[in-house]
């Protein structure tokens, strides 16, 4: 790999935690160039014109070129490697699990950890306070999904960790700091354990 790989990131962001955890699995080096949301950093006019024009991290950065989304910067590192399937249907599957954590898993159980533990739930608006059962139902139903899949084998997709693994990990392992009680899911303890125990594996404070 013979451009330089930056990273762009909000560190106690698990969506740029998988970016990190899939380089380090892998033995891919990256630089990291930290941005405090809770400031605005992303929004300054000179982030908007030479990082990402939607003012959002993560970014990776390859060279001279900008990567934004958190699931597409984890497939351009782990490309050719064994965290994709080698065959069509597993990388199909493996895609599957990677759109429905975006539209399904991140916006109820990474939204509500955000806004209890960074935010404050004092500090929420009145519309946001409003949407805290509804997203706490919504992040039940899509951990229960997670569980039930899980007591069927030990990953999401095949007989090997993939992206599919890696990209639900960091927001299901900080579940508690939103609220959610992992105790009722056993397998994703189970699963959280041998995340933690891969070679090269790096927790979300590094």
């Amino acid at each position: 790999m013979s451009d330089a790989v930056i990273l762009h990131e909000y560190a106690p962001s698990g969506n740029c935690y998988k970016i990190r955890l899939t380089a380090a699995l892998l033995g891919i080096p990256i630089e990291r160039r930290n941005y405090d949301i809770l400031k605005g950093e992303t929004r300054t006019p000179d982030f908007l014109a030479n990082v990402n024009a939607n003012g959002r991290i993560p970014v990776l950065q390859v060279g001279n070129r900008f990567l934004p989304e958190s699931n597409a910067a984890c497939h351009w590192l782990a490309a050719g490697s064994v965290l994709i399937p080698s065959d069509r249907f597993g990388q199909a599957d493996m895609l599957r699990w990677m759109f429905w954590e975006q539209y399904n898993h991140e916006p109820n159980v990474a939204t509500l950890r955000f806004w209890l533990a960074s935010i404050g739930e004092r500090a929420l608006t009145e519309m946001q306070r409003s949407q805290i059962a509804g997203k706490r139902a919504a992040g039940e139903a899509a951990l229960t999904l997670m569980a039930d899949e899980l007591n069927r084998r030990d990953w999401l997709v095949g007989d090997a960790p993939s992206l599919a693994d890696i990209c639900l990990f960091p927001y299901t392992h900080v579940a508690g700091e939103g609220g959610f009680d992992l105790a009722r899911w056993p397998s994703i303890g189970r699963w959280i354990a041998r995340m933690e125990a891969l070679p090269g594996h790096v927790p979300m404070s590094d």
